[in-house]
């Protein structure tokens, strides 16, 4: 069925090129562009880092790291992912991040006043490390996690923050008492894994990731009614079964077509038998989900280096997208009728060119959805050099990019040295706005970029 299409979009891409124009509505949504053709150099101000690809897409640095040291705020840096409170009375009006280094941290920031605020911290170096996840939950708490998991380790936790909206801004030294307005929790129902993209579907079922060359994506489905979690009167993560995915017989790595989610704990969330169970450093016991996962009875499909991870809804039905790092591709996942394949990789064509995108896509990390359901594939590359985010032209958003006219588009260029992209994330309410920061520049000044369309 594809092939037929396969001259009429050499030609489609070249008219691209010619006209350097993806032609779509109004003009006011960032799915009106023209691809870059290339990546940005080094930016000369590292407050306007981005080499936009239309010029209606305006940049503010909102939030920078230097400004958080001045003011007497403890913040340890790289900041990663993004999002912000989507539920409640006052929703929207908070932006969270968390950070990424060996004193791992979540931090607020008011999108009315422009205020930003640590409101948790490890106490101390070493003690809760590499926060990457970010994520608000259908009940109104705020979810992080630790990417970092090995043999006799203490990490690879995920914590819910129970009152993201009103935990006490921290300043000053760090005391006993600075985490106390803050009701940070281990939620060790979760196994333990490398953590970084978190999603929910509609049911309420949570999947997550361990990121690793031979990583594999996991599904906890709680034991509470969801409609009971969301209204209040149950805890989500008091007890629940965890998956692992599993295609054929788990054996191929990097597997597509059908798959089946295989159980490794019971209904309470204790190990099955035969699961790994450890008991880390700090005396905490926890099922081991990779290590699992490697047990034949258990057997998870393995991925290079997944990371993140994003739900999209087309007529109803919920797909899940998955970036791996390592083999530079976007897999998709149907939920409802569990099959899985590549969506996006090399061998896509680029917009601006008409070529097949090859080595211009290189570490695919983050994954972002916009208002009109498009796809965007944030490069985990060196900035100033060759970190870019990718527009996934899927126009009848059937999962692929090999149809008429589709592909992948150069949509933004990072050019502050020494960083990366991450956390890019679309206002839910506001198709004009986004967030992404710009995580360990060279100049240890971490920022928090807003991106709007002129009206």
């Amino acid at each position: 069925m594809k092939t037929q299409f396969h001259c009429t979009k050499i030609t489609t891409a070249i008219s691209l090129l010619l006209t350097g124009h993806l032609a779509f509505a109004d003009g006011a949504r960032f799915q009106d562009f023209n691809p870059l053709s290339e990546s940005a150099g080094t930016t000369a101000n590292e407050a306007m880092p981005i080499t936009l690809s239309s010029p209606k897409f305006k940049q503010q640095s909102i939030a920078d790291r230097e400004t958080q040291l001045a003011d007497g705020k403890p913040n340890s840096g790289n900041w990663d992912m993004l999002t912000v409170n989507e539920t409640g009375r006052q929703n929207e009006r908070f932006l969270f991040t968390p950070f990424e280094t060996g004193q791992g941290g979540v931090q607020r920031h008011n999108l009315t006043t422009g205020e930003t605020d640590t409101i948790w911290i490890s106490p101390e170096y070493g003690t809760h490390i590499s926060f990457d996840a970010s994520k608000w939950t259908p009940w109104g708490s705020y979810l992080t996690a630790e990417e970092s998991w090995g043999n006799a380790s203490k990490f690879g936790r995920l914590f819910e923050l129970k009152n993201p909206m009103t935990a006490t801004a921290i300043s000053g030294p760090l005391t006993a008492d600075s985490n106390h307005g803050a009701n940070f929790v281990h939620q060790n129902v979760i196994p333990r894994t490398s953590h970084e993209g978190i999603q929910f579907d509609k049911a309420g079922n949570m999947y997550f990731i361990d990121e690793l060359n031979g990583g594999s994506i996991y599904k906890y489905t709680p034991a509470a009614s969801f409609a009971h979690v969301k209204a209040g009167k149950a805890d989500y993560f008091a007890a629940g079964t965890t998956y692992v995915l599993r295609v054929g017989d788990g054996n191929a790595p990097n597997a597509t077509g059908s798959y089946e989610w295989v159980a490794i704990t019971d209904a309470k969330g204790m190990g099955l038998p035969g699961a790994v169970v450890i008991t880390d450093a700090n005396g905490v016991t926890s099922v081991d989900a990779r290590a699992t996962a490697d047990v034949q009875t258990f057997k998870g499909t393995d991925y290079q280096r997944p990371e993140d991870l994003q739900i999209q809804t087309v007529k109803g039905r919920e797909y899940l997208y998955m970036a791996t790092t390592t083999t530079h591709e976007v897999y998709r996942l149907d939920l409802q009728n569990q099959t899985l394949s590549v969506f996006a990789d090399r061998n896509n064509l680029d917009l601006a060119t008409g070529e097949p995108v090859g080595s211009e896509l290189t570490n695919p990390d983050n994954l972002a959805i916009d208002h009109d359901g498009n796809i965007y594939i944030v490069e985990d590359q060196p900035g100033g050099v060759s970190d870019d985010i990718w527009f996934a032209r899927d126009l009848n958003k059937d999962g692929d990019l090999a149809d008429e006219g589709e592909g992948l588009a150069r949509w933004a260029s990072n050019g502050t040295l020494g960083s990366e992209f991450t956390g890019l994330y679309f206002d839910p309410q506001d198709k004009r706005r986004a967030w992404v920061n710009i995580q360990h520049p060279s100049s240890g000044n971490d920022r928090t970029i807003e991106i709007t369309i002129a009206k």
